[in-house]
């Protein structure tokens, strides 16, 4: 190691126990002083050659490569596959690897794996004092994925490892990863092969809710039916090996998705004749696989204006009713990708769409969509057309889209997402008439679900983050441009990323902060996915405006393709690159469950005193005359009673005729005295303030949810019109529970507004008005049950069901999403 290296080594470390020191010292011992505004450095990890202060790629960044040559065998009636794969793994690290993890993910479906063994039972019994009264319910998906895993023998069956001269290896299996000892170790720059057989039974996905599987369809013309098989974490992977945490090798529990190294891939698929295989990559050998019109129409298709046919509902119907003993073998191909995938069935009916996007790493980009009869007219109308849109407005936020194909594929998986190829769920709706139709929640589900999927091509495909560690990072990226995406197509769609959809979420106790690690999150939707992309959508919105926050937001997207960001990149970036401070944002909405309610408490309406008797003892006579009279007067007004001064006349005087507001010269004099008194800048100023005579009104504002954000305020005034007059964040900084506002205006205003848009998740809005208004709401009726003399408990929990059924209708159809 040169000297140089030496020092800044020594320099990183040094800097690293300086930063420990100063977090350690910070120690608030008086008062009760919160400092919402305290900057990050103690909280991210110290910038250092690999990734540096400004979220950039570090001048020595690097990352490992592992590319694939691997031969599958799909056996359809056994419903497994067998394969030999060779792994090629070059270490771009600057440290010696003894050993290698890889991946084995299918081993999550062995009964006992980790996962099966810490799942937990939800349905409790109902208890009394007089013991149980229900028993605990378990549902028959439950019963059915119990059997299914006892009946299936799963998870990987490992048959050979070896090195590249055949060499049998060490290795040792630990629950769904497996580490394999190199007989030599793997030094800097340097590669090695790894050869694998391996194997395993496909699981069935609706019995076990897989990310992959096949479906079954027994009701189809062939005799045993048909299966769709989408095959997704099917061969052993090398796991990532990181400057920031080495080997990535947590235990797969099926929640925190994965993170894998970029690397080339060359796939043989070996599948029953009749079968259609969608794929990661490029088919390399259409001669061999695709018919002569198939062939002919995908050219068609590249300069098309709406998709074509590559194969039609009739071929692939007539593909259905009959079977092969024969086989075909598709030979794919793929670039600079860290995952592959693909999909295979005999009922897959084929349409694609070229779309030109321009640019020079990939002008053309075919957009496919493959699905069965029952994905239907639905599937034709909408997928590939949601692939375009999604790739023309993710492209805008980010990057050229780099590969050569866009994938939409149908079955049973509701969403998931691979390097140029993507599972999507929804189908249309089978009629008593043996037609299909689908309803606008199913159409919305599908759009939906397409955009979602094919913009996580670009988060976290390529912009490879660690959806093990942050699921935030591709789902919550991903969520809020997907609702970018999801308005660009139809913005009354409640595409969940507003700020009122994660209102319930952010009041409630259960919830953790987003940047919890995956597994242990304890909802996952809320929080991964609608809670960060509200979070970024206000950013955009409210605090840096579209022009900062989408500059900055493409920033990071083009340092990080084909590169592994941490958060800590994420939030320097968005910083550096905006050239706003936001610490505090991310400090309330990533590292806390602070939620927003800022309360309006209390407007105080004061008025410039002028000094001049004239003017100031006029407007005392007219708030005294708007005061409300005594009612000891209005009676006696009402009784036509006098007073003793208006029966006798003649006792009146001076102080009768005139009130106490009235002007003596003493007064005025003392005006004109005060005014000489003045020196010439101070007389400036005062006599402008009276000629202009504004209103000023001092605003109490309390901070009830504890997440400081901007008072986005509004003043309505008396003539009916509005003004925004925006607050930035930063009036928290030397009290975060209370502030109090000077406004001054010309106009009179009648109502303060605070959010009155419902742009920052307020989670009150109640309190957000000053006059307090009445909130409008809904009743239903509801049964009175006299017989137990207390209103029934399932009537009202229909009544609150109604109550909420619009809002929550948008709700599920967006968690679907």
């Amino acid at each position: 190691m040169n000297k140089s290296k030496v020092w800044l080594i020594a320099g990183l470390v040094l800097a690293s126990n300086i930063q420990v020191a100063q977090a350690s010292v910070v120690s608030q011992t008086k008062g009760n002083f919160v400092d919402k505004f305290r900057q990050l450095d103690e909280v991210l990890p110290t910038p250092n050659v690999y990734r540096n202060a400004a979220g950039e790629p570090g001048e020595n960044y690097w990352q490992q490569q592992a590319n694939y040559t691997i031969k599958v065998r799909l056996d359809e009636e056994k419903r497994r596959i067998d394969a030999q794969e060779t792994i090629q793994y070059h270490n771009n690290s600057p440290y010696t690897l003894k050993y290698i993890w890889i991946q084995l993910d299918q081993n999550i479906f062995r009964n006992d794996s980790m996962a099966e063994r810490t799942s937990t039972f939800n349905s409790k019994p109902d208890m009394s004092l007089g013991g149980i009264d229900k028993p605990a319910k378990i549902s028959l998906n439950q019963l059915r994925r119990q059997q299914f895993m006892a009946d299936n023998e799963l998870g990987f069956s490992i048959d050979k490892i070896a090195d590249a001269r055949g060499r049998a290896l060490d290795f040792v299996i630990v629950g769904t990863n497996m580490r394999v000892d190199l007989p030599t170790p793997l030094k800097p720059n340097q590669k090695t092969e790894l050869a694998i057989d391996f194997g395993f039974n496909i699981v069935e996905e609706d019995a076990v809710g897989a990310r992959s599987g096949y479906e079954h369809f027994p009701d189809d013309a062939r005799e045993g039916g048909n299966d769709i098989f989408l095959m997704a974490q099917w061969y052993p992977r090398v796991a990532a090996f990181t400057d920031y945490e080495a080997w990535t090798n947590k235990e797969f529990l099926g929640r925190g998705e994965f993170t894998q190294e970029f690397g080339d891939f060359t796939v043989e698929i070996d599948v029953p004749a009749d079968h259609i295989v969608s794929s990661t990559g490029v088919l390399q050998n259409p001669r061999q696989v695709l018919s002569n019109a198939q062939r002919e129409r995908l050219e068609q298709a590249e300069k098309a204006d709406k998709p074509v046919f590559i194969v039609t509902p009739e071929e692939a119907l007539e593909n259905e009713k009959a079977g092969t003993d024969k086989r075909k073998v598709w030979k794919f191909s793929a670039e600079n990708v860290r995952d592959f995938a693909w999909a295979s069935s005999r009922k897959f009916i084929w349409d694609a769409q070229g779309y030109q996007q321009g640019g020079d790493v990939q002008p053309l980009v075919m957009a496919m969509s493959f699905y069965p009869k029952e994905g239907g007219e639905l599937w034709e109308k909408y997928s590939t057309a949601s692939v375009i849109h999604t790739m023309e407005v993710y492209s805008r936020f980010s990057f050229d889209y780099p590969y050569p194909t866009s994938q939409s594929v149908n079955g049973p998986v509701g969403g998931m997402e691979y390097p140029m190829i993507t599972f999507n769920g929804p189908r249309t709706i089978l009629q008593d008439d043996g037609s299909r139709t689908y309803s606008l929640s199913e159409k919305r589900f599908l759009i939906g679900v397409v955009i979602h999927e094919i913009g996580h091509i670009y988060f976290p495909m390529i912009v490879n983050s660690d959806e093990r560690q942050w699921t935030w990072m591709d789902e919550g990226l991903n969520s809020f441009l997907d609702g970018v995406a999801g308005r660009e197509w139809d913005p009354t769609i409640p595409w969940g990323v507003e700020p009122r959809s994660i209102v319930d979420y952010m009041k409630s106790t259960n919830q953790v902060p987003i940047m919890t690690q995956s597994d242990s999150v304890l909802n996952l939707g809320p929080n991964a996915y609608t809670k960060p992309a509200a979070a970024l959508n206000i950013l955009r919105e409210v605090i840096l405006g579209r022009e900062l926050f989408d500059y900055a937001f493409k920033e990071y997207a083009q340092r990080w393709a084909f590169k592994r960001p941490t958060p800590a990149d994420f939030f320097r970036t968005m910083e550096e690159a905006s050239g706003v401070d936001l610490d505090w944002f991310w400090r309330g909405w990533f590292y806390s469950t602070d939620h927003v309610d800022i309360s309006l408490d209390r407007v105080y309406k004061l008025r410039l005193d002028t000094q001049d008797p004239d003017i100031d003892w006029e407007r005392r006579r007219q708030e005294e005359a708007d005061k409300p009279t005594p009612l000891f007067v209005q009676r006696n007004q009402a009784e036509g009673r006098k007073t003793w001064v208006e029966l006798n006349p003649g006792v009146r005087d001076f102080h009768d005729d005139n009130d106490r507001f009235t002007v003596t010269n003493k007064q005025r004099n003392a005006y004109q005295s005060f005014l000489e008194k003045l020196e010439p800048w101070e007389r400036r100023v005062f006599e402008r303030a009276v000629a202009e005579d504004k209103n000023y009104y001092v605003l109490d504002f309390k901070n009830i949810g504890g997440l400081v954000m901007p008072i986005l305020l509004q003043a309505t005034y008396s003539d009916g019109t509005t003004e925004s007059l925006n607050i930035p964040a930063e009036i928290w900084r030397r009290n975060a529970q209370s502030v109090s506002k000077l406004i001054v205006t010309d106009k009179e205003v009648v109502e303060f507004a605070v959010d009155p848009n419902w742009e920052t998740a307020d989670v009150d809005i109640e309190n957000n008005y000053y006059p307090r208004r009445i909130m409008p709401s809904r009743i239903e009726a509801f049964k009175y049950n006299r017989s137990t003399d207390h209103i029934s408990r399932d009537l009202m929990q229909d009544a609150k069901t109604k109550l909420k059924s619009s809002e929550t209708e948008d709700n599920n159809e967006e968690e679907q999403n």
